[in-house]
């Protein structure tokens, strides 16, 4: 799937697109291009990489179709990745979310057409989901700018395939609670907990990673791709990380504006046109008729079409399995 192939991540210097960019490389590609906006970050990243040959770095923003459709020339793959993602920053500046998340990802969607790429893979988010906040609403939008990019193009002339990647927070990622909890505890700080009765979905970096490239190898087009997922209860996770580290003082706080005490991957209504598999589930298109999403894809049956798939309602993982999980982060915290 990935041998031999040129392919382009955007956002490719962020945590995500790091890893991507190591974990393809184990794939033999024939390229890698970095697309991102941040010098900085791509000399750092150049340096990290050992300047390996087949690593090339573009400095672009997504907000500039131009500079994409040049940097996708003859690109066989691209992740879209990017995105302005700190959910108080955009709050306060939503115009720059729109222009960059919505504006830029059919920038990307409309480069990958001209180019002729073959597949297109939107990395999206759990607050996608009935969004309560401003970045929420934007990767809605991206998802669905994604899942109906073909509806208007001769597949013929445009042959490329968008599909969309649906799932939570990546533990130990950039601005996520398990490193902001040990660097606290090390450091005999306080921490705060919103709300003790807050669930998350648990994914790990390579799990994000494994299910990524699963889902481009399927060779689906215009769906969205849920992983299934054990979730954690925040006072659970707050037990085992002072079980590994040592206790300290520990505060209740607000809820903050556009959080969630649950995260749901996929909400009731999407449910009726929901496939479910063995490990993920598919979310397809409105049923208008004409089709039988279960005919166009084998190995998946029909959801349940009452369900919510939310972080509260999902098989919790046990204290043993999140020490396991987390005793990585505390030997050595991810550099993601």
């Amino acid at each position: 799937m990935f041998e031999n192939k040129k392919i382009l991540i955007t956002g490719g210097t962020g945590s995500l697109g790091k890893a991507l960019a190591r974990r393809l490389l184990q794939h033999d590609p024939k390229i890698i291009r970095i697309y991102s906006r941040n010098e900085f970050n791509q000399t750092r990243m150049r340096r990290e990489f050992g300047d390996d040959a087949r690593m090339r770095f573009f400095l672009g923003d997504i907000r500039d179709y131009f500079r994409l459709v040049r940097a996708m020339e003859d690109t066989d793959i691209v992740f879209h990745t990017a995105a302005l993602k700190d959910v108080v920053g955009i709050e306060y500046n939503p115009f720059e979310s729109i222009k960059t998340n919505v504006v830029g990802s059919q920038n990307v969607i409309d480069a990958c057409r001209e180019a002729r790429v073959g597949l297109a893979v939107a990395v999206s988010t759990d607050k996608a989901v009935a969004p309560l906040n401003v970045y929420g609403a934007t990767k809605l939008l991206m998802e669905k700018l994604f899942t109906s990019a073909t509806n208007y193009v001769d597949k013929d002339k445009h042959p490329t395939r968008f599909i969309g990647i649906r799932y939570g927070n990546v533990l130990g990622s950039n601005g996520s609670v398990a490193p902001k909890f040990i660097e606290r505890i090390r450091e005999k700080k306080p921490i705060t907990i919103t709300d003790p009765g807050m669930t998350r979905f648990n994914i790990t970096m390579d799990e994000a990673l494994d299910f990524i490239l699963g889902s481009a190898s399927k060779r689906k087009d215009s769906v969205v791709f849920v992983p299934k997922l054990k979730a954690y209860n925040i006072m659970d996770l707050r037990d085992a990380l002072f079980e590994m580290l040592g206790s300290t003082e520990c505060t209740t706080g607000r809820i903050r504006a556009g959080e969630k005490l649950a995260e749901v991957l996929i909400s009731s209504d999407e449910m009726r046109n929901t496939l479910e598999g063995d490990r993920d589930y598919i979310i397809t298109k409105e049923a208008d008729g004409g089709h039988d999403p279960e005919a166009e894809h084998p190995g998946y049956r029909r959801a349940r079409g009452d369900s919510v798939y939310s972080s509260a309602n999902a098989e919790k993982l046990s204290k043993a399995e999140m020490i396991k999980m987390l005793r990585p982060l505390v030997e050595r915290p991810a550099d993601y």
